[in-house]
């Protein structure tokens, strides 16, 4: 057993035996019990040096991060992790955040914290120290990335201005994109060992183990459409679509509803916004609609 943790498995770890099995989705299961149920890597006894594990969560859906991503961990917080988003469902991936027990040791940044970006570097990926002491104490099990402290650059530290916040992502594609993703992608690159040596003899210790993951969103759907809804024949999520919008994100107008051209919603009411009913209006001649999308059909070929 490991000593810094009673309840940590190591040799006796078995993932055919129910009792002894720690699979990944005890990740994402009601949190709560007692003792806390929890998935675990294999040790670094069983891997080349060094163990790393990458977790890879994907919605098949554009999402919009509204709060803190939360990862806690039963096992000593990683001392090196990196937290990185796809916005094209994982064909390409960027960081998001790098994490490290010395920054400039594991990925040559100075670290930094959340709380000395601004506004006007909020988009800045940094590393932190602040998440990656070795072993758990009894308050330090959570690794974060935190999506409140930058939404309060704009809308004050108790998030008591948010029409600022929202005038800033009705106008700036970049800041939009920056909470949004399709999937993460958890890079665990290092594990705690609480020590500067690793102990060779006895590497069966190092390992890696998550009891819960948060992730807090909302479909994408361009501001066209109040809730989204898992569509069992396709299998994902989708948006329910309103202001005569289509797509998997509202992101077109309808048929023949183009008298405005489409554009992304907005947070906030006239007069400081675009009231979202008003877009895609139907075409002023839809018989003329008609023809042209029957024309341009055709000499596609």
């Amino acid at each position: 057993m490991n000593l810094e943790n009673p309840y940590m498995c190591n040799n006796e770890c078995d993932a055919s035996t129910d009792e002894l099995a720690h699979p990944p989705e005890l990740m994402f299961d009601f949190e709560g019990r007692n003792p806390t149920t929890f998935w675990q890597s294999s040790s670094w006894n069983t891997f080349p040096k060094p163990l790393e594990v990458n977790i890879t969560l994907s919605w098949n859906k554009t999402i919009e991060l509204t709060d803190d991503i939360i990862l806690t961990f039963e096992s000593g917080r990683p001392e090196q992790m990196l937290l990185e988003k796809s916005l094209d469902y994982g064909k390409t991936w960027t960081p998001y955040q790098f994490y490290a027990t010395d920054c400039l040791d594991a990925f040559t940044m100075e670290p930094k914290t959340v709380n000395e970006l601004t506004q006007r570097t909020l988009l800045d990926i940094i590393c932190t120290e602040d998440y990656s002491r070795g072993y758990v104490w009894k308050y330090d099990k959570t690794v974060r990335f935190e999506i409140k402290d930058r939404f309060a650059l704009f809308a004050g530290p108790r998030l008591h201005n948010m029409a600022s916040l929202y005038g800033q992502l009705d106008t700036t594609r970049n800041l939009r994109d920056f909470f949004t993703v399709t999937d993460l992608r958890i890079r665990l690159l290092k594990p705690a060992t609480g020590a500067t040596m690793v102990d060779e003899n006895n590497l069966s210790r190092y390992f890696y183990a998550i009891s819960d993951i948060k992730v807090h969103g909302r479909c994408k759907c361009n501001l066209h459409s109040n809730s989204c809804v898992f569509d069992k024949d396709k299998g994902k999520l989708g948006c329910e679509c309103e202001h005569n919008t289509t797509g998997p994100d509202c992101g077109r107008c309808k048929r023949h509803y183009h008298g405005r051209p489409w554009s992304v919603g907005s947070y906030l009411p006239i007069p400081r916004g675009t009231a979202n009913i008003y877009f895609c209006l139907i075409c002023p001649f839809p018989g003329l609609g008609q023809g042209v999308h029957f024309l341009n059909t055709s000499n596609a070929g």
